[in-house]
């Protein structure tokens, strides 16, 4: 009996086995108010505890620490800040937010407490390595840690992809990646603000937008890299929930009408996550040729 109790013990979700620990130190009252969502960052483990359970942080960080093994539990602490978009924790077990993520293959080295990694991009991150072709030439506007540049180098095979990023911070992870991934032979890395920086114009066939909540202000940026041939554009930004796609590559649209140019074939455009209330998180992707007006 002991070992198939704990058997049946085991198969239970982890977040009702934390519950149960608080229950024993608080009463069902207070458990019950216990979300069972939460986000595993490697060894770091996300939670979004409501406020009345501050008394009891130091206790479900400590029980989500042996339930999942996880060296640090954190909550967030405020929104997500600045150009840089930084994220407000507060670490309420364990003290180590240094941390790494393996997606198929992948292996991206951050510190949790000063880098977002949205576990909800997963998808997108593994899309790229199989929209890239083998000897392209990339270009990723926003870059991070590697988001985009290394699945596009690894996963896709591009011949050369050019990383543009500004976080001094973001950039220091980015070239350690390169290395964990055994790419950095095919990315060059650019440290500074894309809109100044040098960049290889006329030379891309892939262009990487990735900035919320919109990227649509850079598309001239990206027309000015993509080979005069024509090249794709993959853009992200937040639109309304409600025809939230159509809403997204009518944005699309707009900006490369103004800045004289136009897609060469059907925009697409796909959801990626939920982005707070009433709002979702889109990518368009656009085939385009610079300077073609529209007919």
């Amino acid at each position: 009996m002991p070992t198939a109790f704990c058997a049946l013990r085991e198969r239970r979700p982890p977040a009702e086995r934390v519950r149960d620990r608080l229950r024993g130190a608080a009463g069902p009252a207070v458990a019950d108010q216990m979300p069972a969502g939460y986000q595993r960052l490697g060894r770091v483990l996300l939670v979004r505890l409501p406020p009345a359970l501050r008394p009891f942080f130091p206790l479900i960080g400590s029980a989500w620490q042996r339930e999942l093994g996880v060296s640090t539990v954190v909550v967030p602490s405020g929104p997500i800040e600045g150009e840089y978009r930084i994220p407000q924790l507060e670490r309420i077990a364990g003290e180590v937010t240094e941390t790494e993520v393996t997606e198929h293959g992948v292996r991206w080295r951050f510190d949790a407490a000063e880098i977002m990694f949205a576990a909800g991009n997963r998808t997108e991150r593994t899309r790229v390595g199989r929209l890239v072709r083998p000897g392209e030439t990339v270009v990723d506007l926003f870059a991070g840690i590697g988001y985009f540049t290394i699945p596009a180098a690894r996963l896709g095979r591009a011949r050369r992809v050019v990383a543009v990023e500004k976080n001094p911070q973001a950039v220091r992870y980015l070239r350690e990646n390169l290395l964990l991934n055994h790419v950095e032979d095919r990315v060059e890395v650019v440290a500074g603000d894309n809109r100044t920086v040098p960049l290889p114009y006329g030379e891309a066939d892939r262009v990487f937008l990735g900035y919320l909540p919109t990227s649509v202000p850079w598309i001239p940026r990206a027309l000015e890299v993509v080979r005069p041939g024509g090249g794709w554009l993959h853009i992200h930004l937040v639109a309304d929930a409600h025809d939230a796609r159509q809403k997204a590559t009518g944005s699309v649209e707009r900006a490369l009408r103004d800045a004289g140019a136009a897609p060469t074939a059907p925009l697409t455009a796909r959801e990626v996550k939920p982005y707070g209330p009433g709002r979702t998180h889109v990518v368009v992707d656009a085939r385009v040729r610079p300077g073609l007006p529209e007919s």
